[in-house]
């Protein structure tokens, strides 16, 4: 405990917003704030909300911060803020799973430029992080706890809203390049323009390393190459009326190694996303509406090149095509109201060749969810707000799940001081690879969430800015894996559906958790110096009733995580840093006494504005050279080193 209790001392100590150049402070506060003399809106609540109306936990991190941080990886720059851990099954494009305070990895949503993406054909239907860099992204925000009032099923641990630069000049773009250590190179560029009719924006980035090997009792590199577009176009038709039209792409392959070490086994992942939307005004302008329709696909495959006839030992599409309309009704000054309607058709095919000569069909698998959701948000009384909201989702598989959510948030003095609280309900329909595989089980129902939280965040001028929540979340009908019995009497469950054919195991609803804890902020600045941190204490525990592993802490969720910076900004256009990142241990699975030790990582940081526009910038990460694991036997980068460049104009 004395160990633990220096990390938050020395995390806490450690508190500034970083400045950089004349360009406006970086941001990771919880109430997502900008600049202590703006008024900041949060987006991720599906409709711009200012942040001092917002009742849950949010972290914001705007173009200035990702600038400084410097990531490769989009979870490169999450794992900076509290309550985040990761795992990750070697280097980049590898296995990746994110935890947003102790909660599963498919446990929570993903949106880009609001599209949400997800691959139904996934085990549990969730995003896989592995593929998302930071290309042509300049905001992050993270909505904490259970969020599936707006956002529906998988917002269990809270949600993930990433936007992508948007054009503000006539013509303007933008350029960055860097190479490293593993002979590594990225670059992405992008183009766009701004004017009275039209908004519009196209990007794409090309990143390549030889990596390193994914396990660690292998000898050969697995590299990693990846290419991606992604485009934005907003057309102004009448007054009051407007076009969105947004895309995503992203083709990658990735080198991976086998249990038992280096395999020359390969796979691809392709990813599109398309939306369209019309958004149009009534009643003066009070009543916004927007209609849209999206479909997000998913290809993934698995080669062999050791087998002689047909190399593929992997297969499965996924797609996910849905239809919103959202309206936003401004009752009065001080109440407004969001409400709306879904249908979300999900489907997917999958394949797991057992030889190469053995053929294989893909079998499509589908199931349909329509939903109604409304929250009403209101300000009674100058500087309170209180919000209410409701959802119901008819699945075609399981039928119907409500979920309901209320919040509170008070600031007396026009933001230097808020006070939050929340109650938010999710929940999280079973994937269709976990009802409909060889170890599928029609019958599952969703996974429910119930959760609160209560936090405070105090901001003195400038100079010091402090917050600390707490939050808790129960989860109960969680869907893991129920093993057979290897001797006497089979029960139904353990046959194939349809067949006489035996399995060694099924996807049930048998799991209960529960995780509550404290996170702690603070961000300082004092002339040219800066520093800031975050601790989080993240008891994430097994309450599964008669279970071998009831009242012990989940898998790959450390109890303890840090982070701490400081560094100096200085006018001349230099900024450089120190930065550490703390996990402490934790269980490798969910059974077993193996564990992952617990490891701080220390990297220096520093860019240098030569010119208007133009950055050179450089890091070394891991400078100790740490050896750590975030699952047991896989690998993870060293003592690396990155310098590159990044211009606008």
């Amino acid at each position: 405990m004395p160990r633990h209790l220096t990390i938050a001392t020395a995390s806490l100590a450690l508190a500034a917003t970083p400045a950089f150049a004349q360009a406006p402070a970086p941001t990771s506060s919880p109430a997502g704030e900008e600049d202590a003399g703006e008024r900041i809106v949060v987006t991720s609540l599906r409709t711009p909300v200012a942040s001092e109306r917002v009742s849950a936990t949010v972290t914001v991190l705007d173009e200035p911060a990702l600038v400084a941080i410097q990531p490769i990886a989009v979870t490169d720059a999450l794992l900076r803020t509290p309550g985040i851990s990761l795992s990750r099954n070697g280097g980049y494009g590898t296995t990746t799973s994110l935890r947003i305070r102790g909660a599963d990895a498919g446990q929570s949503v993903m949106v880009i430029d609001g599209m949400r993406l997800s691959d139904p054909s996934s085990t549990a239907a969730g995003y896989g992080f592995s593929n998302l860099l930071l290309d042509d992204i300049d905001r992050i925000e993270i909505l904490r706890g259970p969020q599936s009032i707006l956002w529906g099923s998988d917002a269990i641990g809270g949600v993930v809203n990433v936007r992508t630069r948007r054009p503000v000049a006539p013509l303007e773009g933008s350029l960055a390049v860097e190479a490293g250590t593993h002979d590594t190179v990225s670059a992405r560029a992008g183009l766009g323009g701004s004017s009275q009719a039209l908004d519009w924006r196209l990007s794409g980035s090309r990143f390549v390393t030889d990596g390193i090997s994914a396990r660690s009792n292998g000898q050969e590199d697995d590299g990693y190459a990846r290419s991606a577009a992604s485009g934005t176009a907003t057309l102004r038709l009448a007054p009051g009326v407007s076009l969105d039209l947004r895309g995503y792409w992203s083709d990658s392959r990735n080198d991976f190694d086998g249990t038992s070490g280096d395999t020359r086994a390969y796979g691809t992942t392709e990813e599109w996303t398309g939306y369209a939307g019309l958004n149009f005004a009534l009643l003066g302008g009070r009543l916004t509406n927007r209609v849209a329709v999206l479909q997000n696909e998913t290809d993934r495959a698995n080669f062999d090149p050791a087998r002689s006839i047909r190399q593929v030992t992997f297969d499965a599409h996924g797609r996910v095509r849905r239809y919103e309309y959202q309206g936003t009704y401004a009752i009065s000054g001080a109440v407004d109201a969001v409400f709306g309607l879904e249908r979300e058709e999900q489907r997917m095919t999958t394949a797991s060749p057992a030889n190469s000569t053995t053929p294989y069909v893909l079998t499509p698998q589908s199931v349909d969810t329509d939903s109604v959701y409304g929250q009403l948000r209101a300000t009674p009384l100058r500087g309170l707000t209180l919000d209410a909201g409701a959802r119901y989702d008819h699945q075609s598989r399981f039928g119907g799940n409500t979920v309901v959510s209320a919040g509170a948030v008070y600031t007396p003095d026009g933001g230097a001081s808020v006070l939050r609280a929340s109650y938010d309900e999710g929940y999280k329909a079973p994937s269709l690879y976990q009802m409909f595989s060889d170890y599928g089980a029609a019958g599952l129902a969703p996974e429910r969430a119930k959760g609160w939280q209560v936090g405070a965040e105090r901001r003195f001028g400038e100079a010091l800015r402090l917050s600390a929540t707490w939050f808790q979340r129960d989860t109960d009908n969680l869907i893991d894996f129920a093993y057979c019995p290897t001797s006497g009497a089979l029960p139904a469950d353990c046959y194939v559906p349809g067949t006489q054919t035996t399995r060694f195991g099924y996807y049930a609803n048998v799991r209960r958790a529960e995780a509550h804890g404290l996170e702690l902020s603070a961000e300082g600045r004092w002339g040219a110096f800066f520093a800031n941190g975050n601790y989080s204490w993240i008891e994430a525990e097994d309450r599964t009733p008669g279970s071998s592993t009831l009242g012990r802490q989940l898998q790959r969720v450390p109890r303890h995580l840090a982070n701490a910076e400081a560094g100096v900004a200085l006018p001349q256009g230099l900024r450089a840093s120190i930065a550490a990142r703390y996990a402490g241990e934790s269980y490798n699975a969910a059974t077993g006494t193996a564990k992952l030790d617990d490891y701080w990582l220390v990297d220096l940081r520093a860019q240098w504005q030569v010119a208007e526009g133009l950055i050179v910038q450089g890091r070394v990460e891991n400078l100790a050279d740490e050896d750590y694991e975030t699952v047991s036997g896989y690998s993870t980068l060293g003592r690396t080193v990155y310098l590159g460049m990044r211009s606008r104009f």
